[in-house]
């Protein structure tokens, strides 16, 4: 739980576009879309989203907490493989209905679940007039399948 509470979002755009307090947009869902990128050199590393909680808790700690949509579970950001996402700086966007988060990487400098540094590993074109998928070259930084295999 985090002791963080948010106000609701001023109806008066100059307050929420110009205003100092914090009172971010949650969607429907309850939610508010994060976009990370390395502190250092600027790489997009993921997008993810936040409730409440997990932005609270980020505030507090200084460490990247989620909210899992597949999961449907609060998640603190390398948990379980010690990629741990160490807050640099937060941001919002005008209307305060996204946040921006600069961190700095803990463990084998991996985001992705794929074990990858980015979520981001791979371009999408057009061939024959079809969406394609190719790989940027980006290899494993850790063996994911080890390190998120499931007890059995």
């Amino acid at each position: 739980m985090t002791a963080v509470q948010f106000s609701e979002p001023s109806k008066d755009k100059s307050l929420l576009e110009e205003g100092d307090v914090f009172t971010p947009r949650f969607d429907a869902a309850g939610l508010v879309t994060a976009v990370v990128t390395d502190a250092d050199d600027g790489m997009l590393l993921m997008v993810a989203h936040m409730n409440a909680q997990a932005l609270g808790l980020t505030l507090e700690t200084g460490i990247a907490h989620y909210w899992s949509r597949s999961r449907n579970t609060l998640w603190k950001k390398g948990e379980t493989s010690g990629n741990l996402q160490q807050v640099v700086e937060i941001r919002t966007d005008c209307d305060q209905d996204a946040i921006w988060l600069r961190v700095k990487v803990t463990g084998h400098d991996a985001t992705c679940h794929t074990g990858r540094r980015s979520c981001f590993y791979r371009t999408v074109v057009l061939v024959d007039g079809k969406g394609t998928l190719a790989a940027d070259g980006s290899k494993p930084l850790f063996d994911a399948q080890e390190t998120y295999r499931t007890p059995r």
